[in-house]
């Protein structure tokens, strides 16, 4: 097998130069991008002292299995001074007596309704303003009516990080271990997402958080007039809003275990998909040095595998295209494998370089096959 090749210009030598071009991107966003979040390392967090009172916000609409199982764990949290805020969203089950009962046993619960209207629109903007607006105090922090924190110290440990200067603290919602394929695709999406996410806040291009671990103060709320840009659509709340919201230092990551929130995920892929639909439904409006980063990645690899497995079958350039593709792997692997293990997930690192490929095949697929039927609902 010839180790170097001749060089000579020909078709192949342009694809070789090509798939040089698309590692040496995927290295850069690797290290660059992800790198961030493999290499992180704590900011000083609030004291006991310091901690601000803070208000939970909670949008729920026929909520009523979801609030008797996961609010007592909310309500019960080991914090110095909170309320609790649920926003009861046009809501036909049982949600209202079971707040109603909550009320009697829980002083800090207060609850908010709002009567059914056929004209209000869908989705969380206007509760979680509801909320907002009714909070006795000015650091907010807002999950889902679905989520359980990991432990009681949630709240402290979100709230330790509205250091001097934070407006905006993001973090992480990932969904509970069950058993079968979906339920790997799920939690693994959902991983990758998280650090993509992470990722580019601490790379100071922050684009996304998740509703169901979100907190920021109502300063920053009030100051880019809430969802009133993109309040037409029924998602963006944590996306939009973040990118509007987070300047270059005025926001901050949690990644403590103790702080995540779980939610159920979805059981049939159905579900999923249209899950994920909606969730793209915001992506027209990012902005386009974001969108390209997002894209980059993928489109990258793809091309890098294609280019890689054409190189492959000429014996010329075999051995420097596998030592090429060979450091890309070595790098991304230790690179990804340390994002996932920092977000609980070590199972994914053995095989990341597999999720990965398959992950990027995936994604494109569903958000082309559901970009004309975005939902218009909760």
């Amino acid at each position: 097998m010839q180790v170097i090749p001749s060089f000579e210009f020909g078709p192949v030598l342009v694809l070789f130069f090509a798939f040089v071009i698309m590692v040496f991107t995927q290295l850069m966003y690797t290290l660059l991008i992800h790198g961030k979040l493999a290499f992180f390392k704590e900011k000083k967090v609030l004291s006991e002292d310091e901690l601000p009172p803070v208000s939970v916000i909670i949008a729920a609409r026929n909520e009523a299995d979801n609030i008797y199982e996961n609010l007592p764990f909310i309500l019960d949290q080991n914090y110095p001074e909170f309320e609790v805020i649920v926003i009861n969203h046009q809501s036909v089950d049982e949600s209202s007596h079971l707040l109603n009962a909550y009320q009697r046993q829980f002083p800090n619960l207060h609850v908010i309704e709002i009567a059914r209207n056929q004209h209000l629109r869908p989705g969380k903007k206007l509760p979680i303003t509801l909320g907002i607006k009714g909070a006795k105090y000015d650091h907010l922090i807002l999950t889902d009516a679905d989520c359980k924190p990991a432990s009681r110290n949630w709240l402290r440990s979100i709230a330790s990080r509205y250091t001097a200067g934070t407006e905006l603290v993001l973090g992480y919602g990932p969904y509970t271990k069950k058993k079968g394929f979906l339920n790997r695709v799920i939690r693994f999406d959902t991983a990758w997402i998280a650090m993509s996410y992470f990722s580019m806040a601490l790379a100071k291009l922050p684009y996304m958080g998740v509703g169901r671990n979100l907190a920021y103060t109502r300063f920053i709320f009030n100051e880019v007039h809430g969802f009133k840009s993109h309040y037409s659509l029924p998602s963006g709340d944590d996306d939009l809003f973040i990118q509007e919201a987070a300047k270059k230092r005025n926001f901050r990551i949690d990644l403590s275990p103790e702080s995540y929130c779980y939610s159920e995920p979805s059981e049939t892929w159905k579900s999923w998909v249209r899950q994920k639909t909606r969730h793209y439904s915001t992506s027209d409006r990012y902005q386009v040095i974001k969108k390209s980063l997002l894209g980059i990645y993928p489109l990258t690899l793809l091309l890098t595998m294609v280019s890689f497995v054409i190189l492959m079958l000429n014996s010329e350039y075999r051995l420097i295209s596998l030592c090429v593709f060979g450091l890309l792997l070595i790098v991304k692997w230790w690179i990804q494998a340390k994002c996932m293990i920092r977000l609980g997930e070590k199972k994914f690192a053995y095989f990341i370089p597999l999720w990965d490929l398959f992950y990027t095949v995936l994604i494109p697929a569903l958000y082309y096959s559901g970009e004309k039927k975005r939902p218009n609902r909760w």
